[in-house]
């Protein structure tokens, strides 16, 4: 609940500051959809290394139009429910049908899902590295000798897979799913792998982690991680109308796995996120222009 009302009141102080260098909402009605005017785009996502590459890409994209960006990060359900309320204009950032299911049944019918940014290229699964001498989680029994998966946040679908999984496979009947971050779960899994130690983790692609190190999913031959998810662009209800150019460029948003990866690489290996979105937008024009169109 407190990341909650931190995340909100973040969101607030971002709208009113927006508000105010404007000059409030009338300016905006009646610049709106003229190249920018000035307008401010709020955007909102959740602090994962898929949606921070894809942020930054698309507010930048967005700032080349002439529209003033604000990238706000969010937990997970505040972000769909800032995008429901209208205080977040829109996010790149829906993990569907399993990782924001919950989210989505619940604010599904108050945004506009304009369809696949990433499609069919998410996955979920049980992630260990490949030097682990086994292939199906049904054959998980004490190669990791602490029992357990560490998972991202928790709340997150990926994590909820794992724990169906833990209830579901009798081998992991007395294993645990350890929530923790996005970003301690790659710190563990990178200190296990240098030094050749068993790991078990909650992985998804896309993800640098993939590119960085030689890793495999387990086989899943009870289904309980699902199948190939994609990520989708959702909108507040009404921004067809009130900004049609920001939503016609977030409408035809859509690029790669390989894309994604390479913009994600670069911000691990220390870039800037901006910069290394700066990079991928220019090495891109021509798949750019089609978003403006």
């Amino acid at each position: 609940m407190k990341k909650k009302l931190v995340g909100m009141l973040a969101l607030s102080s971002a709208l009113l500051l927006a508000a105010c260098s404007n000059g409030g909402g009338d300016n905006d009605s009646e610049s709106s959809g003229n190249g920018g005017g000035g307008d401010t785009v709020e955007l909102s996502y959740v602090e994962w290394d898929t949606e921070v590459a894809s942020t930054n890409v698309v507010g930048q994209v967005l700032e080349d139009m002439g529209y003033d960006v604000n990238l706000t990060p969010l937990d997970n359900s505040v972000m769909w429910e800032a995008v429901a309320n209208g205080e977040s204009d829109g996010m790149v950032a829906g993990w569907l049908p399993v990782t924001h299911e919950a989210q989505y049944e619940k604010f599904g019918d108050d945004v506009e899902d304009l369809g696949p940014n990433l499609p069919d290229a998410a996955k979920l699964g049980i992630v260990v590295p490949e030097y682990m001498d086994v292939d199906s989680i049904e054959d998980l029994d004490d190669q990791v000798p602490e029992k357990e998966i560490i998972g991202i946040e928790p709340g997150a679908g990926v994590v909820a897979a794992a724990e169906e999984t833990v209830d579901t496979y009798d081998n992991l009947s007395d294993w645990e799913v350890t929530p923790s971050s996005s970003g301690a779960m790659t710190s563990q899994l990178g200190s296990a792998i240098q030094n050749e130690d068993p790991i078990a983790i909650t992985g998804w692609s896309p993800h640098w982690m993939f590119e960085r190190y030689d890793l495999k999913y387990l086989d899943d031959p009870e289904g309980t991680m699902g199948d190939a998810e994609s990520i989708h662009t959702m909108v507040r209800e009404g921004l067809e109308d009130d900004m049609p150019e920001v939503y016609s460029m977030l409408d035809n948003f859509e690029w790669t796995e390989e894309d994604i990866n390479s913009v994600m690489l670069d911000i691990e290996d220390g870039e800037d996120p901006e910069d290394a979105a700066r990079e991928w937008i220019e090495d891109n024009e021509d798949t750019v222009e089609e978003w403006k169109e």
